[in-house]
């Protein structure tokens, strides 16, 4: 592949990140390559696009004060790798996946292109199996399984972060020994990068832990690599070595920034909001890398971070997000203003593979009819508080002052939970009978006889 061995004096012309060639016979799409400035100086990148007029290079570093002239590229004849293997647990990287830790870098068992490969969608295995994240609002009612991606839409000033590194922590899969967690942090600031791996190394986790780390002051080129390193070497773990992987990626809004930022440098003509018409597939060859295979032991769970601007769902990357990912999270302001815990709004939020990885066996027999009975009830007392914010608590009939006392219970006892709190999905669904014996018989139309006789004795 490409011209490996080749060397360049000179660049034509340099843009923020990007360095522009003439014409390079046989340079290929995606092919590794180094710049090595006049000062000694050497910087990764790889070739961006190529054609017979010009050949564009990204740049993984800062350009600024580079000599045009006395500018050198090296082509690898390789697509950027990233080496793994068993010692990258308990590493931390930066986003091209050189160590940020001061160690050693760890020993190579296998050199992966970072692109990865499509999983066949014939060798995919459906996803049925729970993974319990010890929230009540997640596990309860918007339960995710592994092989799932599940994104995180939030909004700047809600407890996210406090939410993902608890999830960090106590995300499990029961009955399963081998369980690791891949964190790729896409342009956080620093103080808050760290805070995620001092919680990790202070609760024992990172033993069985991988970091990826895009500061917001590191390059926006890179930033468009870390999910990608992130992600082979979680499927290294899954696919190679038969471990079920949680892959959190913080923030995707920040990704969405930094393609917008590169397709500008190039000149390209934008889309919705100035991003690039290829933001959904950019996008969906990031979470499409989730899944599990059949035959094979292992999987990978994704759980994208994305911070939606000015809390608007229909701008393009949650949108986007939506489409490509299987439900949502929701956090809600105003359930975080009333002292809730995580303020997750279960209404919007929702786990389409839900269904198939509940029940006997997986959690609980009364999983599904408790979910679909809280949620019944949770959107009658969302209409009965709308209702009496225009006439009034003393107009509401009594069934609907039993509905918002059970709303209320329902925040401070199921949503609301300690930071350090890691309920059990049997804990979840017991909180979740006694909250529902505050009802009539004829307000829990959802639950089978069999069940609404077990909660009235």
């Amino acid at each position: 592949m490409g011209n490996g061995g080749i060397e360049l004096l000179g660049v034509n012309r340099l843009r923020g990140p990007l360095a522009f060639l003439p014409a390079i016979p046989g340079a290929a799409f995606q092919e590794e390559i180094e710049l090595v400035g006049p000062d000694g100086g050497h910087r990764a990148g790889r070739v961006l696009a190529a054609s017979d007029k010009s050949t564009v290079l990204e740049v993984f570093g800062a350009t600024q004060g580079l000599s045009l002239s006395q500018s050198r590229v090296r082509f690898r004849g390789r697509p950027f790798t990233l080496g793994v293997g068993r010692e990258l647990l308990g590493r931390t990287f930066d986003g091209t996946g050189k160590p940020r830790d001061g160690l050693p870098p760890p020993l190579v068992e296998h050199e992966r292109p970072i692109e990865g490969s499509a999983i066949n969608p014939s060798r995919r295995e459906y996803p049925r199996d729970f993974l319990e994240t010890g929230f009540s609002s997640i596990d309860g009612m918007n339960t995710l399984v592994l092989g799932q991606k599940l994104p995180v839409f939030t909004e700047p000033g809600l407890p996210h972060d406090a939410l993902v590194r608890q999830l960090l922590r106590q995300a499990r899969a029961p009955g399963v020994e081998s369980f690791a967690v891949v964190f790729a942090a896409l342009g956080l600031p620093q103080e808050v990068a760290m805070q995620y791996e001092e919680d990790l190394r202070r609760s024992g986790a990172f033993r069985r832990a991988v970091a990826f780390l895009n500061l917001a002051g590191d390059p926006a080129a890179e930033r468009l690599m870390a999910p990608r390193c992130a992600l082979t070497a979680a499927e290294y773990l899954a696919f190679d070595l038969g471990m079920d992987v949680l892959v959190v990626l913080h923030d995707i809004t920040a990704y969405g920034e930094a393609l917008r930022e590169m397709s500008s440098a190039r000149g390209e003509a934008p889309s919705r909001k100035g991003y690039p018409g290829y933001l959904y597939s950019d996008l969906a060859c990031l979470f499409e890398r989730a899944g599990r295979i059949r035959g094979r032991p292992g999987s990978i769970t994704q759980i994208p971070v994305v911070t939606v601007p000015a809390g608007d769902l229909t701008h393009p990357i949650p949108d986007l997000t939506g489409y490509v990912t299987e439900g949502q999270i929701v956090l809600d302001r105003e359930l975080h203003r009333r002292g809730v815990y995580p303020p997750v709004s279960v209404l919007p939020s929702l786990s389409r593979l839900m269904d198939d990885g509940i029940g006997a066996g997986r959690t609980r027999a009364d999983h599904a009819p408790l979910a679909r009975q809280l949620y019944a009830s949770c959107a009658r007392a969302a209409r009965t508080r709308e209702l009496e914010a225009i006439i009034g608590r003393e107009e509401l009939t009594a069934s609907d002052r039993r509905h918002l006392a059970f709303l209320e219970a329902f925040e401070k006892r199921f949503l609301n939970q300690g930071i350090d709190e890691a309920r059990t999905i049997g804990r979840t669904l017991d909180i979740a009978r006694e909250l529902l014996k505050t009802l009539a018989d004829d307000e829990l139309a959802r639950l089978p006889q069999a069940l609404l006789a077990e909660l009235r004795k």
